[in-house]
């Protein structure tokens, strides 16, 4: 259980970072938010933060579309960031949440001639899909929100009532995770993740076109993979079908880190394990984000001096 939290300009104890129920965020969805994650190195005894500057710009970016002003730069809320786990103390990795949001206590819908508000907390956390590594995924039944309706490049909060009818969906059929489609029938992501497949020896994955998060464990895994790999990524379209014939398929994100899907659809993927090239994938991941690769060292931000 956290102890603190960075709330309206200063850190108090977290049982004191409390919203009215008439908060405009609360009642609308008008806010906007980021997921970091930071890894406990017990080697060097140091808890690093991963690609911690990049997720405040996306935060910045999210704001932009919300009409949310924020005090911060992308700079000083890496330092709030940092100062918050100290106080902490993990020794453990974590989850960090910061969340920007229209804060007055009234009832009218809309983002223009509000307060604006920026919080932030941090808890310990392991793996998103629980149970055993491997995810057992359906097409949900419910469609990608459109661009032109709520942009999915944005993390709204108000827009994750979308992915939580997607992952309740995949739940109640006996699975782990869904992957939605968008409007017009193309692959989009799953419920909170971008997506990968493996075919022929080539990684796919959706454009951002295609109602996706522009995931920054994406861009990663692309950089890593064509670095290390010599792996080239085809960005395209993906059509529901093709799912079925990959020869490996995965979900990325900060929530997710990278999780093999073994079956879609009850069709077995690949030989219903994690495949080669997700392995390679998964183990490169996890020595970068705990900064045992000094070559993307620079993407991981100590938080003990």
């Amino acid at each position: 259980m956290p102890k603190y939290a960075f709330f309206k300009g200063s850190f108090v104890p977290i049982e004191n970072a409390k919203v009215s129920i008439m908060t405009h965020a609360f009642n609308y969805g008008t806010g906007c938010f980021e997921g970091i994650r930071a890894y406990w190195n017990a080697d060097e005894n140091q808890l690093f933060v991963f690609r911690l500057l990049e997720h405040f710009q996306r935060l910045h970016r999210s704001c932009k579309i919300l009409h949310i002003r924020l005090p911060y730069s992308p700079e000083e809320l890496s330092d709030l960031l940092v100062e918050l786990l100290r106080r902490e103390g993990y020794r453990e990795d974590c989850y960090i949440r910061p969340i920007a949001y229209k804060a007055d206590e009234i009832i009218g819908v809309r983002l223009h001639n509000l307060t604006d508000e920026f919080a932030m907390f941090a808890t310990p956390f392991g793996r998103y899909i629980e149970g055993e590594l491997g995810a057992r995924v359906i097409i949900s039944p419910w469609r990608r929100v459109d661009d032109n309706a709520i942009p999915a490049r944005a993390k709204i909060t108000g827009s994750y009532i979308n992915s939580a009818l997607s992952k309740t969906a995949a739940a109640m059929a006996g699975c782990d995770e869904a992957i939605v489609l968008t409007h017009d029938g193309h692959v989009s992501e799953g419920s909170a993740e971008n997506l990968f497949l493996v075919r022929n020896g080539k990684l796919i994955t959706p454009p951002v076109t295609d109602d996706i998060l522009e995931g920054i464990t994406r861009e990663t895994v692309m950089e890593i993979a064509l670095a290390e790999f010599g792996l080239e990524t085809e960005v395209r379209h993906v059509d529901r079908s093709e799912l079925y014939t990959v020869d490996e398929a995965f979900f990325c994100g900060t929530g997710v880190q990278i999780e093999p899907i073994v079956e879609i659809d009850h069709r077995i993927i690949g030989d219903g394990a994690m495949g080669p090239i997700t392995q390679k994938v998964y183990d490169l991941y996890f020595d970068i984000v705990r900064g045992k690769v000094a070559k993307y060292r620079h993407w991981c931000t100590p938080v003990y001096r």
